[in-house]
């Protein structure tokens, strides 16, 4: 399995930086324009629609089409772990995991890290995926880094200025 992770400093406490990762409103802000993305549904674990706070068990579902230019890719992600979960505020760190169940990846696991470090957080995005078609995917697995390094580059650049403009 291929992995691809970033790291950046956030001059802003983990408390606010963590309860904006943790809000679909946060997915749609630093989802770059260029993805296409579409938010079709929001569901937290007990089946309430569109809920404040993404917990373990929620799902959204979306669909995406990078650049315009191929057909629009459907993409349902999962929340599978989250420390602290629920509404509880982050102290010193705190983390959540996120699967495909269903979109254009084999395999797609997306590790959400956060850590104080005084009044600031390190940020820190881990992705662990196997692309489709096999051998062939797995081949050109290292190549996807490239495509991915454009749109975290965006999201963590995005997290920074919206903290900073506080």
């Amino acid at each position: 399995m291929a992995t691809y992770r970033r790291r950046t400093r956030i001059a802003a406490p983990i408390d606010r930086v963590w309860a904006f990762h943790s809000t679909v409103d946060g997915l749609l802000e630093l989802t770059p324009e260029w993805m296409n993305m579409r938010i079709e549904a929001v569901e937290g674990p007990d089946g309430e629609r569109d809920p404040d706070v993404l917990t373990t068990g929620s799902r959204i579902r979306m669909s995406i089409r990078p650049f315009g230019v191929v057909p629009r890719q459907r993409w349902i992600s999962r929340i599978v772990e989250r420390e602290p979960d629920g509404n509880a505020p982050a102290e010193g760190s705190a983390y959540f995991v996120d699967d495909m169940v269903d979109g254009p990846f084999r395999t797609w696991e997306h590790t959400h890290a956060f850590y104080a470090d005084g009044d600031e957080t390190v940020l820190v995005d881990t992705v662990e995926y196997r692309l489709p078609f096999g051998a062939l995917g797995d081949a050109a697995g290292t190549f996807a880094k490239v495509g991915f390094e454009g749109m975290f580059r965006d999201r963590h650049r995005r997290t920074a200025e919206r903290f900073e403009a506080e």
